[in-house]
């Protein structure tokens, strides 16, 4: 008895035939319904009543494809990738078989033969990454997970904004919590500043590989290597940690992931659409989250440390610049000339270097030897306002500035500066 493998189509053909030689079809009928030619439709019965069923079957089955190529080809190619590509991927082994060696191969059919060859595995046969589980922390404290997940957390009632959150990672806690426009490095000082005033010191904070919490290229030659917020955590001894991968914080990512569905649906039911109002709403909310879902530490010592005296945690949570005082008494900062007030503290001050103080509130201050100076400013991206009223004595010199600043004018504020969108008060240059 002969076995015949046939496919889905072939079956398909074969009850037609059939029917047509039982009489139950007529050729049209059967031509129409394989769209072939009635000629072919007498063919394929002529084969059927000679054959058989296995008269329908392909005859290019078990044969050579007239489009393979040549065995030789194959191991002149796996000869080459054994040799000089045996760790490349099918796409990029190709591109310098076709660069190097002259030598064009699909890489689809290189990938086959890869595999074949045991030096490629498909994504079926490859282990999953493992992310094993790690213990958590003994003491509150020890390892607080910060990050910002934005979000539509007021649904279609308000705008896309970001939330800020510190959870601890021996009680998955969600210590403090605070919604921002967009994570900037003055919301991460500001809502810091809160979170050590209403808990004190952690050991660490656990963030991810942001540019806020990590200076990204390496190469720089300037500056210390900190970061703003990083410089300070240094001042405050709190060490910042950051991890390779979002499954190495996934208590934090897990808490957004419940904080996206309750905390979502909770301002729903609020009718809270605004970000003011949501902040209003944090901490009864948290209050009831941490009872629901914290966990009790394997300790029940804190190691969150108090703040020294001699911290001014105002100070610490601030952008500071170090800047070189002209023979002028003036210096720049964020493209603003600032005009130190002469007087006995700022003339010797000359060629010296003085800290510029930019605080999250807006406020500024240029400080030296800890003692504030007095000054003016002078912005030099301020322009004449349209439709201003000036004097006929005036109009040549104004006219003259104009053409000036139109031509020489950049009017984006300098990049090392700090980005104006998590102050509370963003227009803090008066013009004199």
């Amino acid at each position: 008895m002969t076995v015949v493998s046939m496919s889905t189509a072939e079956l398909n053909r074969l009850t037609i035939i059939m029917d047509l030689a039982e009489s139950r079809l007529t050729a049209r009928q059967a031509a129409n319904m394989l769209r072939l030619t009635e000629r072919q439709v007498w063919r394929l019965l002529g084969r059927f009543r000679h054959d058989g069923a296995a008269g329908l079957a392909s005859r290019k089955r078990g044969r050579v494809s007239n489009r393979r190529l040549h065995p030789a080809l194959r191991e002149i190619t796996m000869s080459l990738v054994r040799v000089h590509y045996a760790d490349f991927g099918p796409t990029l082994a190709a591109e310098k078989l076709a660069e190097r060696h002259d030598l064009r191969v699909g890489r689809e059919t290189l990938r086959k033969w890869m595999m074949e060859d045991g030096l490629w595995l498909d994504r079926r046969r490859r282990l999953p990454s493992v992310h094993q589980p790690r213990n958590r922390r003994e003491r509150m404290g020890e390892l607080i997970q910060i990050d910002g997940s934005k979000h539509w957390w007021f649904e279609n009632r308000g705008p896309q904004c970001t939330l800020l959150a510190y959870i601890d990672d021996a009680t998955s806690q969600l210590l403090h919590a605070a919604f921002v426009s967009s994570e900037s490095t003055f919301d991460y000082l500001r809502e810091t500043h809160k979170y050590v005033t209403a808990h004190g010191r952690p050991i660490a904070f656990y963030s991810d590989k942001h540019a806020i919490f990590r200076v990204s290229k390496t190469e720089a030659e300037g500056g210390d290597g900190m970061t703003q917020f990083g410089r300070a955590m240094h001042e405050l001894n709190i060490d910042i940690i950051c991890a390779n991968t979002a499954p190495a914080k996934g208590r934090i990512e897990r808490s957004f992931g419940t904080l996206q569905d309750r905390l979502v649906k909770e301002m729903r039911l609020q009718g809270i659409s605004t970000i003011a109002a949501a902040n209003a709403f944090l901490p009864g909310f948290l209050a009831d989250h941490n009872q629901r879902f914290a966990k009790a530490p394997f300790s029940n010592s804190n190691a969150h440390r108090s703040v020294a005296q001699d911290m001014v945690l105002e100070d610490i949570f601030a952008w500071k610049e170090e800047r070189t005082v002209t023979h002028n008494l003036t210096l720049q900062y964020d493209k603003v000339m600032f005009l130190l007030e002469p007087n006995e503290m700022t003339r010797p001050l000359a060629r010296q270097r003085v800290t510029v103080i930019d605080y999250p509130d807006g406020r500024l201050a240029i400080r030296h030897k800890g003692i504030d100076l007095p000054y003016r400013t002078y912005d030099k991206l301020q322009r004449v306002t349209q439709a201003a009223i000036v004097e006929n004595k005036r109009l040549g010199p104004v006219l003259a500035y104009v053409a000036q600043l139109q031509q020489e004018r950049d009017e984006q504020r300098s990049a090392k500066a700090p980005r104006r969108r998590g102050q509370a008060d963003r227009h803090m240059f008066k013009v004199s």
